[in-house]
């Protein structure tokens, strides 16, 4: 999403609030990939986003209005945002169980230099010759960490790309749509425009859940609140450019939750892989900073 502009600059606590961020969304990873391991992603993400249209909605009702903030004069882009990120939420869950979050979170930490890539080619935006060299030492990561043509390789290898894809399009748009709407605007209809899309087909494969996956479904939803509540917390405080790169800690915490519940393993290949990506970007970040 946009970045909120802050209100004070505290650059330690606003970095304090994006760690403890990723940590919680960490968790929600791991929460979301033992409830895919008996429901199908749909329930999950719908039972997800539910919450979390609720959450934006009260939100929007103590920051001035809902019918205030839900303004915009680009509904189809703003709803097509929505369903765009469902879309890939519901390629992640799927993918935390094929090729686990270990692996899953060294592609996905590639979406930024995505980003980077699609903004210079479909928003114009100026892109130099360093960050673009970023973005293909970050290529080269992914395909290490991947290893196309190897026998560890399969199509379900190729779902984080995808998912980091779908994100990094996702993030071009909301770009694209701050040119006209608020931040506030755009995170509300970000929760609406998912709820409505994904309860357009979720309830045709609703499964209830069954004993104590009620609390896990209730876990799932109150760290989606959490965690994008200690992201705006974060936004508030300080400078979105200032808080970014520690974005990356949810490879860390979502890894660590990877192997310690479900038994994932870190290779070479993922370590030198998620390092030149990670490492890629960051660079970008600080040089994008160093042109403002």
């Amino acid at each position: 999403m946009s970045a909120i502009t802050p209100r004070t600059n505290r650059p330690t606590l606003g970095i304090t609030l994006m760690i403890l961020t990723t940590m919680v969304f960490a968790i929600q990873d791991g929460i979301s990939r033992y409830l895919a391991e008996s429901y199908n992603v749909l329930t999950i993400v719908m039972v997800r986003y539910w919450f979390f249209a609720l959450f934006v909605v009260t939100l929007s009702h103590y920051r001035g209005g809902v019918s205030k903030i839900a303004r915009t004069s680009q509904p189809v882009l703003q709803i097509g945002r929505g369903v765009l990120l469902v879309v890939q939420i519901c390629v992640a869950v799927w993918a935390f169980t094929l090729v686990g979050l270990v692996e899953f979170q060294a592609v996905f930490a590639s979406y930024p230099l995505t980003i980077t890539a699609l903004s210079a080619l479909f928003l114009g935006e100026r892109v130099g010759w360093r960050r673009w060299t970023a973005v293909l030492a970050g290529l080269c990561g992914v395909i290490i960490a991947i290893r196309p043509g190897t026998a560890s390789f399969d199509l379900h290898t190729i779902l984080p790309v995808f998912s980091a894809l779908c994100f990094a399009a996702y993030g071009v748009l909301t770009r694209y749509a701050a040119l006209s709407d608020s931040a506030e605007t755009s995170f509300f209809w970000t929760g609406v425009g998912g709820a409505i899309g994904v309860s357009l087909i979720g309830p045709f494969f609703w499964l209830p859940p069954e004993g104590t996956d009620w609390f896990w479904m209730a876990a799932l939803c109150l760290t989606g609140i959490g965690g994008h509540f200690l992201l705006i917390k974060a936004y508030d405080v300080t400078e979105a450019s200032t808080v970014q790169p520690f974005a990356y800690f949810q490879l860390v915490f979502a890894s660590a939750v990877g192997m310690w519940a479900f038994g994932d393993v870190i290779n070479n290949y993922i370590v030198l892989g998620a390092s030149i990506i990670v490492g890629a970007g960051l660079f970008s970040f600080w040089r994008e900073r160093q042109l403002r």
